[in-house]
């Protein structure tokens, strides 16, 4: 470990991000100063005459209200024309206005701000390895050094040379919509089965941490008389769940919220960005220490919890990923091995391979080596002595056997050369179900090591007596030609992780979300809607459920694409943001509003853990080690797991995770939603 610290890498790194640092530091001085050298008047004046807006463009906004806005400019425009008809000179010429001269540095604010492509990756370029700056552990992460990039970057532009970046509301659109599918595609295969997996316990769990982090954000909030806008930000920082600052900003733009008279959407969204900047940075902090430290309070070994929570699971089965999600072509450990043998025994020579596998169930020849000729074994060939032949099977077994039933083991990778390969496949053929998997070994097992077994999104036992059900998903090993050729009996096809990913799928998805989301219905006069974003997020978790069930619905998802989908849409929408909120963000912290966000915020991040602890430990009697993994779930907070991880010194926190994860990080949207509706 001491010498990766001196690795070049490592310093050009750290080089970086005290370059980055250095930058921001330039930029909030630079800002300071020019303000107080130019003063309140001559900063007015440059703000004026760029024309700063202020109508929420940073939202798409509805076609009705566009109309109206475009009338109304069009009347503005009508009345004004004889005043500047009678201001033109008599020659007819237009007059000029003067050209800006914003000096060296302004002149790269000017144009960031004709140019919002370079402002929205700069603000990633830079946000990027600020984030990855670590201090004792914790680090801001890529999305709040975006946020505070961008926002350092339109605030300087606006408070030194009276510039005002403009990103276009469709992009914020855009990218939030790609955030959220990709969001639902990570949480579907756990949304569903994770409950019968785990159990009601971290359903519970899950419940009171985001019910009790809603409860304190919003009517803390009330209680401190904060603006529109500030009680889902501090939800969204608390929870360190930035998606929440997407579907609140979609419930201003929906037209689910009535804004009180002057305030604008913009100012809702620098309130919003306000309230999870502060509540971000102190809750991930915190949370970390309350999590970690939280067996050791109540007086638990954390080390014993860990060794006995591995010990109970030690006789349970590998939790393998589900089918359509990521991690389903790992092989991992196999008891299946390929060794190869000289035919020297004569009651072998004349017999057909498929007839030696139905005498020999447990053990499939793979290839032939007669003289300089490989013979594959899905041709089906006879056997003669002094034939080199590739067996698969288990280890124990061919160590004990195969040299008594077939003759030496030889050293040929020819026969041995064999690429192993991982799929799902549904069983659609109705003939096999009620067969038990022993009796479906014999039929189809021909060089497959049966993986693992899953029905209806879950996977169950997979034990010689279990009986196969039509529409069940078998995850089968083997070579490429077995599986395909098992694949072809059971009425199905073999579905491989990959990194192609189906197009079609993707859009004919977000536009069902977007259809979905964009519904509204009137209760007591008032619109309700899912809103766009929890529209695509829903429909990400159905379409990833389904595929569960039947891994070829839908065409692949590539879960490099999801998950750079999921990165490059929320921080180009926290770019967006950023550049369109920046120069109403210190109106944001106006009085003791920034006191009473910090208070709000680590009671909301603190609070619910502990409560869930609560329940857990005390009344459930629950493992500690699994507790603080499903606390850290509930709070969609992986590093606090991680932190769970380290003091236990196992990986069993892990277990308790996925399930409190899966169910608040859809709950969670929810209620940021209603909160921003409810104000």
């Amino acid at each position: 470990m001491k010498e990766l610290n001196r690795l070049p890498g490592k310093n050009t790194v750290r080089s970086v991000t005290l370059g980055i640092v250095s930058v921001l530091a330039f930029f909030i001085i630079l800002t300071a100063g020019n303000v107080l050298a130019s003063g309140p008047d001559q900063n007015t004046t440059k703000q004026s005459s760029i024309g700063m807006h202020d109508d929420g463009s940073m939202i798409l906004l509805p076609a009705a209200d566009t109309k109206k806005d475009a009338k109304s400019s069009s009347a503005k425009a009508t009345k004004s024309a004889p005043t500047k008809a009678k201001a033109s000179p008599a020659k007819g010429k237009e007059a000029k206005a003067p050209e800006k001269h914003y000096g060296p540095i302004g002149s790269i604010f000017a144009f960031l701000g004709s140019n919002i492509f370079v402002f929205l990756f700069l603000s990633l370029a830079l946000g990027y390895p600020l984030g990855s700056v670590t201090v004792k552990g914790i680090n801001l992460g890529a999305t709040a050094g975006t946020l505070i990039v961008g926002i350092a970057m339109s605030l300087t532009a606006f408070m030194a040379y009276g510039i005002t970046y403009t990103a276009p509301g469709l992009v914020l659109t855009i990218f939030l919509l790609l955030f959220m599918y990709a969001i639902g595609m990570k949480v579907g295969p756990q949304f569903f089965s994770g409950i019968a997996r785990g159990g009601m316990d971290f359903v519970v769990i899950g419940l009171i941490v985001a019910f009790s982090n809603f409860l304190i954000c919003f009517f803390g909030a009330k209680m401190a008389a904060l603006a529109p806008g500030y009680s889902a930000g501090i939800i969204s920082g608390s929870y360190t769940v930035t998606a929440v600052i997407g579907v609140a900003q979609s419930a201003v733009s929906t037209g689910a919220v009535n804004l009180p008279a002057g305030v604008t959407a913009n100012a809702v969204g620098a309130n919003l960005a306000a309230g999870y900047a502060v509540a971000y940075v102190l809750s991930s902090i915190f949370t970390i220490l309350v999590i970690k430290y939280l067996p050791i309070v109540c007086g638990v070994d954390p080390v014993k919890a860990g060794k006995d929570a591995e010990a109970s699971f030690g006789a349970g089965e590998d939790d393998e990923a589900l089918p359509g999600s990521v991690g389903t072509s790992i092989l991992g450990n196999s008891p299946m091995e390929i060794r190869a043998y000289k035919v020297e025994h004569q009651e072998l020579v004349g017999q057909a391979v498929e007839d030696l596998f139905h005498k020999y169930p447990h053990a499939a020849i793979l290839k032939i080596v007669r003289g300089d000729k490989v013979i594959s074994a899905l041709e089906n060939p006879t056997l003669e002595m002094d034939d080199i032949i590739g067996v698969r099977g288990r280890y124990a077994s061919l160590i004990s056997n195969a040299g008594k039933v077939v003759g030496t083991e030889v050293d040929e990778p020819r026969v041995r050369n064999v690429i192993i390969e991982v799929a799902d496949v549904y069983v659609g053929k109705s003939e096999y179900a009620g067969k038990t998997i022993e009796d479906l070994g014999q039929l189809i097992g021909f060089g497959l090591y049966l993986k693992s077994l899953f029905r209806g999104g879950t996977q169950i036992p997979h034990l010689p007596k279990t009986v196969i059900e039509k529409g069940d998903v078998l995850r089968l090993a083997g070579p490429k030609l077995c599986v395909e050729h098992a694949a072809k009996k059971l009425g199905g096809k073999p579905i491989i992780e990959g990194t192609v990913t189906e197009t079609v799928w993707l859009a004919a998805a977000m536009v069902i979300g977007y259809l979905v989301g964009h519904a509204s219905v009137k209760l007591g006069g008032i619109p309700f809607a899912l809103g766009t974003s929890a529209g695509c997020m829903i429909s990400g978790i159905m379409f990833s459920w389904w595929r569960t069930k039947n891994p070829s619905f839908g065409g692949p998802m590539s879960e490099g694409a999801r998950s750079f989908m999921q990165d490059i849409g929320l921080n180009l929408f926290i770019a967006v943001l950023a550049a369109n909120v920046g120069p109403k963000i210190l109106n944001s912290f106006q009085g003791t509003v920034v006191i009473w966000i910090a208070v709000i915020g680590l009671l909301g991040a603190l609070v619910p853990p502990i409560l869930a602890w609560i329940y857990g430990f005390y009344f459930r009697k629950m493992n500690p080690a699994i507790l603080q993994g499903a606390v850290a779930g509930a709070r969609n907070h992986t590093a606090s797991m991680k932190a769970a991880q380290e003091i236990c010194q196992s990986d069993i926190p892990a277990v308790g995770y996925p399930v409190p994860y899966a169910i608040t990080s859809a709950l969670v949207l929810v209620l940021g939603y209603m909160a921003m509706v409810l104000y």
